[in-house]
């Protein structure tokens, strides 16, 4: 054996990464299952199982394919890799260069040798060189680039379908009593029966846990939900837990599957004239688009930017982000419950109920930004820190985002069935009735108008607090509400 081959949970492909020259005759692949991982933080026992039963499946395909495959518990990946590299006589370690900044610096002091990290469709140094000749960053940007720079979803030099964006088209409610095409459902191994019973946890079927699973899940997506993903993307139903969402995103971040290979199987779907364009670029955009802008940022803005707090937010996390009961608004109580569950919901509760009811109420952003990280599982920390700090809760002062995404009732009256049979009215301000959302949306202008004065994006809003005759009742009642959130009644 000439060296040993480090693999993080989150780079499960044999064809990237370190593993891609790997040769069964010359190489240890070493995998270590770390106490700081499995019970370091209050992880949801839905992604904790979903990461290790991917990682213990992969591993047992590479043995199958005939490596020295070394699967180690240890207190760290410092100590798992300590063990494995005594017992082959301290044979050099590789490793794809990892995700986050404390792995990254733990490993390069133990003197681990990296390769780059193409997990990616864009090198760190490229996005850098992008980033940096950038007045501000704006993500548009960066995807036209990408989409140039890869060819997707290009006529020539001109985009198909006559333009780049197609968000107006993809901004419907609901349908009424809207069901859809049911989402597969992966059954359970003896590996995943292991996991689950050295964990305690009950798994759902939800999500896969083999390469297999993952390529099925593709599938089924590209046959039977990305058609209509487009225009519903941004919608919330109860009908629904997913809607056409492609449910990827937790293969996409483990290494399960590639960008490049989901990229190819939704162009091949548009070229075959079965899909809209607006669902084509929409879902494209996702994976060139802000997959790959958010990764970039996370490296360009360097490991300090997690500790953003612009708006010298301290409230501590409300109890209704871990206990649906725990509040009576029928949105954040449906979103909790399905959180709890399953690990996930799409994007637009995670940013329009979730990030915006922790930046209205004014959130600590780093304890939000580590209950986003513990219960989602597609939430590695290059996903969430900029998402929260940048997008969810604006606390790096307009670094990645142009403006706040703060919002009152409306909004989530008019893209979700949440509000029917609420005991809130997203249409009030003021009133024992009146939805929190919309109380606090309206005190959180206030709070900031100077500041948001000067944000053009902003001015029509703040403009809007001039209008507001009960402006001190409603300050009252916004004093009411936070008191209620805290303790559990609102």
């Amino acid at each position: 054996m000439k060296r040993i081959i480090y693999i993080p949970f989150d780079h499960l492909h044999r064809n990237f990464g370190a593993l891609k020259e790997a040769d069964p005759a010359h190489d240890v692949i070493a995998f270590v299952e770390s106490a700081r991982m499995t019970s370091g933080r209050k992880w949801h026992t839905e992604r904790l199982f979903f990461l290790i039963s991917s990682a213990r499946h992969f591993a047992r395909s590479l043995e199958e394919e005939g490596f020295r495959v070394d699967y180690i518990k240890a207190p760290t990946t410092i100590d798992g890799l300590k063990v494995i590299s005594d017992k082959h006589k301290g044979l050099p370690i590789l490793c794809a260069e990892p995700s986050s900044f404390r792995q990254y610096e733990a490993l390069k002091k133990y003197k681990v040798s990296f390769v780059d990290n193409d997990f990616f469709l864009t090198p760190r140094p490229l996005f850098k060189e992008w980033a940096d000749g950038q007045k501000n960053y704006l993500m548009e940007n960066f995807y036209r680039k990408q989409r140039v720079r890869l060819n997707v979803l290009m006529q020539g030099n001109e985009p198909a379908g006559g333009s780049w964006n197609f968000d107006k088209e993809n901004r419907l409610p609901p349908p009424k009593k809207y069901e859809g095409p049911a989402y597969l459902e992966h059954v359970r191994d003896e590996i995943d029966q292991q996991v689950a019973k050295e964990i305690g946890h009950t798994p759902t079927t939800t999500w896969a846990t083999t390469r297999k699973g993952a390529l099925k899940q593709l599938a089924n997506f590209i046959d039977n939900h990305f058609g209509e993903f487009g225009p519903l993307e941004d919608a919330m139903t109860t009908d629904n837990w997913a809607l056409h969402h492609s449910l990827l995103s937790p293969y996409l971040n483990n290494g399960l599957l590639h960008a490049s290979e989901v990229i190819e199987a939704a162009v091949a779907a548009f070229n075959s004239g079965r899909i809209p364009i607006e669902s084509a670029e929409g879902f494209i955009r996702q994976i060139i688009g802000w997959r790959e802008y958010v990764n970039g940022m996370y490296w360009y803005l360097g490991p300090d930017y997690r500790n953003n707090n612009e708006f010298h937010a301290n409230r501590t996390l409300l109890p209704l982000f871990s206990d649906p009961n725990k509040t009576q608004m029928n949105c954040i109580k449906q979103t909790v419950t399905d959180i709890n569950e399953r690990a996930w919901v799409h994007h637009i509760p995670r940013l329009m109920l979730l990030s915006n009811l922790a930046l209205v109420t004014g959130t600590n952003p780093q304890e939000f930004l580590d209950w986003m990280r513990e219960v989602f599982i597609d939430a590695s920390d290059w996903v969430m820190v900029p998402n929260v700090i940048g997008m969810g809760l604006h606390a790096d002062g307009g670094a990645m985002m142009t403006k706040p995404y703060a919002a009152g009732g409306a909004y989530i009256s008019r893209m979700s069935n949440y509000c029917k049979g609420c005991v809130y009215n997203p249409k009030l301000r003021v009133g024992d009735d009146a939805c929190p959302f919309t109380t606090l949306y309206w005190d959180f202008l206030d709070r900031y108008k100077e500041e948001f004065a000067k944000n053009h994006r902003m001015s029509q809003q703040v403009f809007g607090l001039k209008r507001l005759s009960d402006l001190p009742e409603l300050k009252v009642r916004a004093q009411q509400v936070l008191t209620g959130l805290e303790q559990g009644k609102i």
